[in-house]
């Protein structure tokens, strides 16, 4: 009997046992079902989604990466470098050399490399990633670092002096946009762009030193060389321009081209409040403005005047109104010295309503960079009238065909003498003729504007050289001292 009864109650504890074990084993694979649904859900959320969720407990060291490490590359990058190094330098220094030339500042006569070389340190490619965002294309977004050794001297031959200045401690750091264009036929890629993206802004330091002298025997040199760096990048670059380079014969780029979006019709009106920089009388003010710095504008200039009023009106090209701004610069022009900066300010092309007239008014600062802008001194306002227009498929055709003339001829004027650079500002005598786009060319007044109060971007963009940001000051046929940055 008592044995039958252990057995009984061992057979009863054994199949409690196994009943309690499943029933922990199935709460258990209940509880990592739903986990795994939470974590389902929470990997889907963004960072905008999370931060409504945790309020003022969001963690900081949350990330959301959007480029997959490449550290294999790095390591045949390091490897291939020498060889790679070597290659490019001659190619770099013949295609930058004529972009050095036709950015070239005023009071500067000759700008070249005396010498170049990248160095032994290889870039590094923090990351990829791939988009698909429009059918026959494959998007490539490299996550490009660079603290390089260049050798890298320039010759500088100034109106003043001339001396080597060398390049040092290079850093650069942006987002290589590749747009590889597909095709049936090998290689399969008929065509591919290439450019930097404008978010995050392309960030290149260095260090200038000059070799057997000082800086300060070409005033203002320092600040001419980075305008010169920033427009080569942003006027050539950084998109929306690009490069286009076709990978065979008779290939058709012409849907990668970049095309001219719309007109802004831009009135300055009048400018308040001032800061004067004359020690006897008062500013001579006057507007430079453009969408592009080689399609600069400039006002006519108000003598003895801290609250100009100008009204007058300019038309500039927008190739990419979601991604371009209008700069203003406003000068007091020197007849004696270096016309001095005053103020700029920017305007965001992609807060304007198509065929609506917007009166905006803008303050001066000192930098349209906000990391220099730790100046808050009142330096005046800027008052405008501004109107986008988008335009037809007929008009975009008719104002790249004046593109094209306008860069031409502006130079022919470069090659003639008449203008320093092709990135002169061109004066209010200058304007748009022919149909709403400015279809019309010709030059006007003393012959030293270029058709087109602002042409933008030149039909094909295939390596062609464009040109920069500094620009000449010249009114009436004659020209005046470079214009110098604000010191205030």
């Amino acid at each position: 009997m008592g044995l039958i009864s252990g057995m009984v109650m061992g057979v009863l504890v054994g199949v409690a046992i196994m009943a309690g074990w499943s029933r922990v084993m199935l709460r258990r694979s209940r509880k990592r079902i739903a986990k795994a649904a939470d974590i389902k859900v929470l990997g889907s959320l963004g960072r905008d989604d999370l931060r409504k969720l945790c309020g003022d407990n969001f963690p900081e060291w949350i990330s959301f990466p959007q480029f997959e490490q490449v550290k294999w590359l790095n390591k045949h990058l390091s490897k291939l470098w020498p060889f790679v190094a070597e290659a490019a330098t001659a190619v770099v220094k013949e295609s930058v050399e004529p972009l050095l030339d036709d950015y070239r500042p005023p009071g500067i006569k000759s700008l070249k490399f005396s010498k170049f070389s990248l160095g032994t340190v290889s870039p590094k490619i923090e990351g990829i990633r791939i988009q698909n965002l429009q059918p026959g294309q494959i998007i490539m977004d490299i996550d490009f670092r660079w603290g390089g050794d260049p050798s890298i001297i320039l010759a500088v031959d100034a109106v003043v002096a001339s001396l080597p200045i060398q390049l040092k401690d290079l850093r650069v750091y942006t987002i290589i946009r590749v747009v590889f264009q597909l095709s049936e036929e090998i290689p399969c890629i008929s065509a591919v762009v290439v450019a930097l993206l404008a978010d995050p802004e392309p960030k290149i330091q260095y260090t200038l030193k000059a070799i057997g002298g000082s800086l300060t025997a070409v005033p203002g040199l320092s600040d001419m060389i980075d305008d010169t760096v920033n427009s080569i990048v942003s006027d050539m670059l950084q998109w929306p321009h690009r490069l286009v380079v076709p990978l065979g014969v008779n290939v058709d780029t012409s849907d990668l081209e970049l095309k001219p979006q719309g007109k802004l019709s831009v009135t300055v009106v009048k400018a308040t409040s001032l800061k004067n920089k004359e020690l006897i009388g008062k500013s001579d003010p006057y507007v430079k403005l453009y969408v592009r710095p080689m399609f600069k504008v400039k006002t006519k200039v108000i003598d003895d005047n801290l609250n100009p009023e100008w009204n007058e009106t300019f038309e500039l090209i927008v190739e990419d109104k979601e991604t371009q701004s209008v700069i203003f610069e406003v000068y007091d022009e020197d007849k004696l010295q270096q016309d001095k900066r005053l103020g700029v300010a920017k305007l965001a092309l992609n807060s304007l309503e198509p065929e609506i007239t917007r009166e905006v008014t803008l303050k001066l600062l000192h930098s349209v960079d906000p990391l220099k802008n730790r100046d808050t001194k009142d330096r005046g306002t800027l008052h405008l009238k501004v109107m986008y227009h988008p335009f037809t498929k007929e008009e975009q055709l008719e104002a790249l065909e004046a593109e094209k003339q306008a860069i031409e001829e502006r130079k022919r004027l470069k090659e003639a003498g008449i203008i320093g650079s092709t990135m002169d500002a061109v004066g209010g005598a200058a304007s748009l003729v022919g149909s709403g786009v400015g279809a019309g060319v010709g030059l006007v007044g003393s012959g030293i504007g270029a058709v087109g109060s602002g042409l933008g971007k030149a039909g094909k963009f295939m390596g062609k050289t464009v040109a920069g940001p500094f620009s000449m000051s010249r009114k009436n046929g004659s020209s005046s001292a470079a214009p110098q940055p604000d010191q205030a």
